[in-house]
């Protein structure tokens, strides 16, 4: 089986790039950053560029959003 064949695995992403956090919010960049200066959120800098950890987002969200909304 050559590299072509072989079966591709879906690899669920952990954490977003800044750009791509701030477009799965909704909002832009800026405000992202403006989210990390006041401490609402948190990256890794695991590497060399801010990454935002999908649980992270998800953490900020039900953080911010009234108990209601949250029904499980």
């Amino acid at each position: 089986m050559n590299e072509s064949e072989k079966p591709k695995i879906e690899v669920p992403k952990l954490a977003l790039s800044r750009i791509e956090a701030a477009h799965a919010l909704g909002i832009s960049p800026a405000t992202l950053d403006r989210l990390v200066v006041r401490k609402l959120l948190c990256p890794s800098r695991a590497t060399r560029r801010p990454l935002f950890a999908v649980r992270e987002i998800e953490r900020f969200l039900k953080a911010t959003t009234p108990l209601a909304d949250w029904s499980l």
